[in-house]
């Protein structure tokens, strides 16, 4: 299986934020997205690069072709109305998207098969992964295969720490041993490094939303998955005292706290992490 340095996989692509991103520093760039109402914002939006080739959107939601998924089939879509990145094949994580006061529409999108487009279009050198309850399906498609992407980040489990382990685990089969957890509240603060960047240095602003930088120019220290662990046990604790279910972040003084933590130490608590990984045999 072919591996290309300059090609990157966007999972989720939403509006185009990240992809803007990627082409901008010279990337090739897959995109995939579900949501049909988004994959025609972005074929307008990227009109010029994807008539000459850099950027190819594959229009569907990828599953779990053990879940006895015919190759044609069309699967359901919990598109949402309010918070469009919230959309998601998982019925659980719509109904509580739902009780956080959205509203989803019920539609059909073609299935997509994340190992065939792997096949098809070769190993990206960074693979990023934000699809609604899904990420892990694109881990274990990369089982199958002996090269793997440079890079992978993904949207990590917030609720359940078991999950959490258990997409360590999936990166730790892969080969991947180094992380960074990057707290996505904070990610428009972010810039990309001015040396040893990744691809051409543009000095991009994010757009909230977005994946923001990876590999290289990252800027944090990468540490094993027993200390990403460690931090994550930590950031739980956010979870829990201040996350969405949190029986006290309805009090005015919790409130209070979390705005001065936020000015003083510019720190979002508890914020939502992606996981970043590097693989074993990147230096």
């Amino acid at each position: 299986m072919t591996k290309y340095k300059d090609l990157i996989y966007d999972v989720g692509m939403h509006k185009g934020e990240d992809t803007n991103y990627y082409l901008k520093k010279g990337f090739n760039v897959i995109g995939f997205e579900a949501d049909p109402f988004l994959v025609e914002f972005c074929r307008k939006r990227f009109k010029r690069e994807i008539e000459t080739g850099k950027l190819i959107i594959i229009e569907g939601a990828i599953i779990d072709f053990n879940d006895n998924i015919k190759k044609h089939d069309k699967v359901k879509f919990f598109r949402n109305t309010g918070i469009t990145v919230w959309g998601t094949v998982v019925q659980n994580w719509a109904v509580r998207n739902e009780k956080s006061g959205t509203t989803n529409e019920i539609i059909e999108v073609p299935a997509i098969d994340f190992s065939k487009c792997l096949k098809q279009y070769g190993i990206p050198y960074y693979l990023k992964i934000d699809i609604e309850g899904m990420d892990t399906i694109c881990l274990k498609s990369l089982l199958a295969f002996q090269e793997k992407p440079n890079y992978i980040s993904i949207e990590s489990e917030k609720v359940n720490f078991k999950k959490l382990k258990g997409e360590f685990d999936l990166f730790y089969k892969n080969g991947y041993d180094k992380f960074q957890l990057i707290n996505q509240a904070i990610i428009t603060t972010f810039k990309e490094s001015k040396y040893d960047s990744e691809g051409i240095f543009v000095n991009f602003n994010f757009e909230k939303g977005s994946s923001g930088p990876f590999g290289r120019d990252l800027s944090g220290e990468w540490i094993s998955s027993k200390n990403a662990l460690r931090k994550y046990k930590w950031i739980f604790y956010g979870y829990t005292f201040f996350g969405d279910k949190s029986k006290i972040i309805k009090y005015r003084i919790t409130s209070l706290f979390l705005r001065i933590t936020k000015r003083l130490f510019k720190k979002h608590i508890p914020g939502w992490y992606d996981t970043h990984a590097k693989h074993s045999t990147v230096r």
